[in-house]
């Protein structure tokens, strides 16, 4: 099976770009162009933009700072474990940013078999406002295709694990859906809704899964 895994608010409760605008003073406005991207109140790609724009000029050593914060939900790291054990493709398709999972997964000292994320441009020693990547624009929908193809995978043996309105495109490509404490405007697209790393544990045993 292919269980692919959104990352913040789903494998994380860090949202990167929160923390990143911890580093400037501008966390209470990313926090709120986040919770409205969320609850598919605007688009996705327009919040990144704007939120990536607010954090312009934002020094590399306060990046790096930022992004060692980024932690794993508790029971986390041995979930994945498990499941690569049981011989699952796990993979992280996140509109975060690449540093941030890295860091995370390497402090826990757990692998995952692939990881599509965005990039944030620095410049100068500076980030330059700018993002790019596979999913401003682009959907996980499409990249968890991608990635079932590229490793054979058929889209019947594929579960999606997300909570903000962006993983709603691949919740409903994959054959099993699966809300963590997702928002209210994910629930219906979801065939299960868990609220804990234990309750998704205990779910993934009742799908047969571990």
């Amino acid at each position: 099976m292919l269980v692919a895994f959104d990352f913040d608010g789903t494998l994380s409760p860090t949202e990167m770009m929160v923390s990143l605008g911890q580093q400037c003073g501008v966390a209470a406005e990313i926090e709120s162009i986040t919770r409205r991207a969320m609850n598919d109140e605007l688009s996705y790609a327009e919040s990144l933009r704007t939120r990536a724009k607010l954090l312009a000029g934002l020094a590399e050593p306060a990046v790096d700072t930022a992004f060692e914060r980024v932690a794993l939900e508790p029971g986390a790291a041995a979930l994945v474990d498990r499941l690569r054990a049981a011989d699952h493709h796990v993979v992280v398709l996140t509109g975060g940013f690449e540093r941030g999972v890295a860091a995370a997964l390497e402090a826990e000292g757990v692998t995952v078999d692939a990881v599509v994320a965005n990039r944030l441009v620095i410049a100068d020693g500076a980030l330059t406002g700018v993002v790019e990547g596979p999913l401003i624009e682009g959907t996980k929908d499409d990249q968890l295709s991608a990635v079932a193809a590229d490793n054979g995978i058929p889209m019947g043996e594929t579960v999606a694990i997300g909570d903000g309105a962006n993983d709603i495109p691949m919740l409903e490509r994959a054959a099993v859906a699966i809300g963590y404490a997702p928002k209210r405007a994910v629930r219906v697209h979801c065939d299960h809704v868990v609220d804990s790393m234990e309750e998704l544990e205990r779910r993934l045993q009742l799908l047969a899964l571990l």
